[in-house]
């Protein structure tokens, strides 16, 4: 490591030490199993947002064993809202994975780590790092956006040939001392001084040596992601209620949007309603009443979502072809339960429940 280098870090450094956040909750009693859901629970996801989570989460699942041994439904019921599911799913197999695979105890490198479901390179480079003492280098989001600007590095991040120079620049970096810090102060960096949209470049320890910053061109680093029209897509959602006022849901294939979450039947818009209702459920409709629509967006589609409110009635239920198991679900809107929702369930079964 060169005396630049040396500067660099100890810039940064130096600034976590007045200004860094040293009081998260998954700060406190540091493990690498605490380490490892915040990590995963704050991709894509804000710090203010997760904290709730996490908290919760480490009630239920205080250790790696806790989470191994819980159901599915039970994780995925803890992760309702957070997004991107399959970091839930995956969560729960690499649990399992780590008690099986490693007698319980995380493994202690960054290589043997990213053999663990839903880790990759930076994920475990954070793990490593901060609770294992090891030195390794990150790159997230806010560590990307920090390095770019600082080196001026061109291009979209996504690229390979970008993302081969920030680890790069990142490994060059990374002090032998005081790794877990550093990991730390890098994230908040970029979180709280160098910002995507309004960098405090007054406040960062970086600024007379960073090259977007003596361009004056902060925001043109990284590059952005070359833009795509999101297409459309648009379901209806067959709200079947019976005399109990419990509501019919199924669960979700394990892979894809919303995997292993219990949802609403669904129906395709071109697709006769009742036909397609009598074949999923074995209900006629003979009644029923169509709801508003509404978007709900996912990071590379907008799904326009029409909810169909009908009620089951003793009849037709006797020829109703769904139970309780593992499959399908009579769901009370006003009891908590321990299946995993996605937001736009969560969010029509309240308004079912105003509306009974």
């Amino acid at each position: 490591m060169t005396h630049t280098d040396k500067t660099f870090s100890s810039q940064v450094l130096k600034w976590f030490d007045q200004h860094g956040r040293k009081h998260l909750p998954w700060q406190k009693n540091t493990t690498s199993y605490r380490v490892w859901i915040s990590e995963i629970m704050l991709q894509q996801t804000q710090v203010t947002t997760v904290i709730p989570y996490f908290e919760k989460f480490m009630a239920s699942f205080p250790t790696v064993a806790d989470l191994a041994s819980a159901t599915e439904d039970d994780v995925l019921h803890h992760w309702s809202g957070l997004g991107y599911y399959s970091r839930a799913r995956n969560l729960h197999k690499a649990a399992k994975m780590v008690m099986e695979n490693h007698a319980g105890a995380f493994p202690r490198s960054v290589e043997l780590l990213e053999q663990l479901p839903g880790i990759g390179r930076s994920t475990a480079g954070a793990i490593a790092s901060i609770s294992m003492g090891i030195r390794a280098p990150i790159l997230d989001g806010n560590v990307k956006r920090v390095l770019a600007r600082y080196r001026a590095v061109e291009g979209w991040p996504g690229q390979s040939a970008v993302t081969k120079e920030l680890w790069t620049i990142a490994e060059t970096y990374t002090p032998d001392e005081r790794g877990a810090d550093y990991t730390q102060a890098m994230m908040d960096l970029g979180a709280m001084v160098c910002t995507r949209s309004k960098p405090s470049c007054l406040l960062c320890p970086l600024q007379t040596t960073c090259i977007a910053h003596q361009l004056g061109e902060e925001t043109r680093f990284p590059g952005s992601k070359p833009k795509k029209d999101k297409p459309e897509r648009a379901v209806k959602m067959l709200m079947v209620i019976n005399q109990n006022g419990e509501v019919l849901l199924e669960k979700r294939p394990p892979t894809g949007i919303w995997g292993g979450l219990w949802g609403f039947p669904e129906i395709q818009p071109d697709e006769n309603l009742s036909d397609k209702a009598l074949k999923l459920t074995g209900i006629t409709l003979d009644e029923f009443e169509e709801w508003n629509s509404f978007r709900h967006t996912f990071s590379h589609y907008h799904l326009d979502i029409t909810p169909v409110k009908t009620f089951a009635d003793s009849s037709r239920l006797h020829a109703c072809q769904v139970q309780d198991d593992e499959h399908w679900h009579w769901f009370q809107p006003d009891n908590p339960s321990q299946l995993g929702l996605a937001a736009p369930v969560t969010r029509l079964l309240k308004k079912i429940k105003q509306s009974l």
